[in-house]
């Protein structure tokens, strides 16, 4: 049986990456473990395009579709510009949840400079909530094309933000009444307000610009998980230092609650950054500058085998998550 959640990767080179039709004209990029878009040539530019659905969230799921489909593309150095969005409703489904949902991704995509160009929406039986699957279109120069895949041993790995952070908005809202009684109304209301810090596009743009050879965004599976798809999707093994890694005292509390681990928690909002010694205080500066919190958190190594997280001073296995934190909660 499938464990709940993404597909494990054993399991799609096995089945999923066996069944992806003809090879296809003029693609760049196709589908890989730890590769969240392809990329297909137009001439001097090239057209990048990533899907996926919205499934652990109610509230927001909008706002979560727009996001995580815009982060995926902007991680190729793209920028998004055209979203395809099919609306799933539950039955017994009322127009003003439609609504609800529409006034969402119209709000998000405006904020991002996104057109909404196509789609599908239906009242889909079986369906317990709603689920919202988006496609997002975004082109970029060729030769600033960059993907998940092109790590480079002793490349440095920069985290923005930090771990756990859309998982920590999701808990908050979707369990609030129970975390109001044990921490407080205001502490749930921060923890929520991490739903503002999902976008990744500034950033991966403004790195892009100055020089990386790979970016990720850790979504399922949080920041463990993204660090082993980048590894895999580059051939490459990893060191990273726990006290290195941002995590916020709100996602540290929920956690700690619901006795999760926050570096598998959904972590959209945070930027893996793959990237030489001589870009990397540049590109601290650049995002310093914009208000964006970043820390090189280790680095990639040649022996793909070694995969390992330093916690006070001992080394040892940083495993891949079978299913991210969040399924435990919600």
């Amino acid at each position: 049986m499938l464990p709940t959640g993404k597909v494990p990767p054993e399991k799609l080179r096995e089945i999923v990456f066996k069944h992806l039709g003809v090879q296809g004209e003029r693609v760049l990029i196709k589908s890989g473990v730890g590769v969240d878009a392809a990329a297909v040539e137009f001439g001097d530019k090239v057209l990048v395009a990533s899907t996926d659905p919205i499934t652990g969230a109610e509230k927001n799921i909008g706002f979560y579709a727009v996001n995580v489909n815009a982060n995926d593309v902007a991680t190729f150095g793209a920028k998004p510009k055209w979203f395809l969005v099919s609306v799933l409703l539950p039955e017994n489904a009322d127009e003003a949840l439609l609504k609800e949902i529409m006034t969402d991704i119209d709000k998000s995509a405006k904020e991002l400079g996104i057109a909404i160009i196509g789609g599908h929406t239906e009242v889909t039986p079986g369906l317990k909530k709603p689920i919202v699957v988006g496609t997002m279109l975004g082109e970029v120069k060729k030769e600033k094309l960059v993907y998940a895949g092109n790590a480079k041993p002793g490349d440095v790995i920069i985290l923005t933000k930090g771990a756990g952070i859309e998982g920590t908005a999701i808990i908050a809202s979707e369990r609030e009444e129970e975390l109001v009684k044990v921490f407080g109304k205001e502490f749930v209301e921060r923890a929520k307000a991490f739903l503002r810090k999902i976008s990744v596009v500034k950033e991966a743009l403004i790195a892009n610009e100055i020089g990386v050879n790979a970016m990720h965004d850790p979504t399922e599976g949080g920041i463990a998980n993204g660090l082993h798809e980048m590894a895999d999707a580059s051939g490459l093994g990893f060191k990273v230092y726990y006290e290195k890694i941002p995590i916020a005292e709100e996602t540290k509390k929920i956690c700690g609650y619901f006795n999760l681990d926050p570096l598998a928690l959904i972590s959209s909002g945070a930027l893996l950054i793959s990237t030489s010694r001589e870009n990397a205080e540049k590109i601290l500066a650049a995002l310093e500058k914009e208000g964006i919190v970043a820390s090189i958190i280790g680095e990639f190594l040649g022996d793909k085998e070694k995969r390992v997280i330093v916690k006070e001073d001992k080394e040892e296995e940083l495993k891949q998550p079978l299913s991210d934190e969040l399924w435990k909660v919600v």
